[in-house]
């Protein structure tokens, strides 16, 4: 078990500085030095960050609500299948959170009030709301979370050049933004099935309606259910837009307006978020945002001295040919990042665990980029153009817009800060 006291006491003597193998996992004496972890959600994309957390931290205890993900029959020790049993146990020092989107927030939060430092999946929240709660449940707790948008990190450090190329002023002054998410899914009426031996279905649901199982709504599917998660528009674009606000900045105060197109499935037990959409968010000041799915996904910002594009894939446009010629300052990238030396995504909030810095990806810019992508949702839901007022976290002038915020969770599973 982590020595609590001695770890605090001497964060501020560690550097905040780590490559792309990071300097903490180098720097290890004794596996005893490491703090314990504990993997809730071990499905798909789960699975995946309990294995980065590993390069960190000891796994020494995991959950899910399907058996067959946690390698071995629950015994309530190091294998559960209630998360609330798993935070009970002292030794853990940090928590991973893979679960699907609807379960994020309520996890999250009594992690945090566990005493638990907490690394989630994106996008964090499912409403507008539980977004507000996580953000005050960090401020109240002083627990550190970081948010699984490892663009901000990763991928060769390509968005963190193309920020840095806008901020240096290579592109002028931008005149449009085009986050592409790619197309979701469609597909249904789905038939309903035995509910597996090895799955607890009723906290599968969770906070969600109570219904008959579906294969189809479960594991990789989920987000496709407008029950559980926010379509591709959250799911991508949690990514893209997180992005793009970065890179365009945007104020404590002022209005935005978010007019979206695209077509809601009307189809019973079948998939029911929007497959393409088409949105134009309107920035303070007039700068247009627009989230499409596109054929390409990744960034396309237009400025007044020429376009660049960025993904995964590479950053491309006559602007950053010109870096060939008249290349950044050295620092310029490190200077996006804080200050500090990008590398690792995972790696980044277990330094932060040790020094008590905000990491890179944290709940406050998450929930702002997230908001912007459930009311994205909600204009095509509705049908209108809706304006957000970023001071006050209201819909203007629309009740009944303002009441899609937040969703009445099924009894007993309530979120409490």
């Amino acid at each position: 078990m982590i020595q609590r006291r001695k770890f605090l006491a001497s964060s501020a003597l560690i550097p905040y500085f780590y490559s792309a193998v990071p300097s903490w996992a180098q720097n290890t004496i004794s596996p005893n030095d490491r703090p314990n972890v504990g993997a809730i959600g071990l499905g798909g994309r789960g699975s995946g960050i309990a294995k980065n957390a590993s390069a960190f931290g000891e796994i020494v205890a995991r959950c899910d609500v399907d058996t067959k993900h946690l390698g071995g029959e629950p015994d309530n020790k190091t294998r559960f299948t209630d998360y609330r049993k798993l935070l009970e146990q002292n030794e853990i020092d940090v928590v991973t959170i893979g679960t699907p989107d609807h379960w994020h927030v309520k996890i999250a939060i009594e992690a945090m009030q566990a005493g638990k430092d907490v690394y989630c999946e994106k996008p964090l929240t499912l409403t507008i709301d539980e977004g507000k709660q996580i953000c005050e449940a960090v401020r109240k707790t002083g627990r550190v979370l970081q948010v699984g948008t490892q663009q901000r990190s990763e991928f060769k450090q390509y968005f963190l050049q193309a920020i840095a190329m806008i901020r240096d002023g290579r592109l002028g002054k931008l005149k449009k933004v085009v986050a592409s998410t790619g197309g979701g899914q469609t597909g249904g009426p789905f038939k309903t099935a035995p509910i597996p031996k090895t799955l607890d279905w009723n906290m599968w649901l969770g906070q969600a309606p109570m219904t008959d199982y579906i294969p189809e709504r479960v594991h990789a599917n989920f987000r496709w259910w407008r029950e559980y998660a926010g379509g591709q528009m959250t799911d991508w674009g949690a990514h893209h837009v997180d992005i793009s606000l970065w890179a365009i900045g945007i104020p404590e105060a002022g209005r935005i307006t978010i007019d979206g197109k695209g077509i809601v499935p009307n189809v019973k037990n079948g998939y029911n978020m929007p497959a393409q959409f088409d949105v134009e968010v309107r920035m303070p000041g007039g700068l247009p945002l627009q989230l499409i799915t596109g054929i390409r996904q990744g960034i396309r910002f237009e400025g007044t001295k020429g376009n660049m594009f960025v993904n995964r894939g590479g950053i491309y446009g006559k602007p950053v040919d010109q870096l060939k010629d008249s290349p950044l300052q050295a620092d310029a990238i490190q200077k996006v990042y804080g200050g500090k030396t990008p590398g690792n995504h995972m790696g980044n909030f277990f330094e932060c665990v040790k020094s008590r810095e905000l990491p890179v990806s944290d709940v406050y810019s998450h929930h702002r980029a997230v908001t912007i992508l459930h009311l994205a949702n909600l204009s095509i839901l509705l049908g209108r153009k809706l304006t957000w007022d970023l001071a006050t976290e209201q819909i203007i002038g629309d009740d009944k817009a303002n009441r899609h915020q937040k969703r009445e969770p099924r009894k007993g599973f309530e979120v409490v800060v």
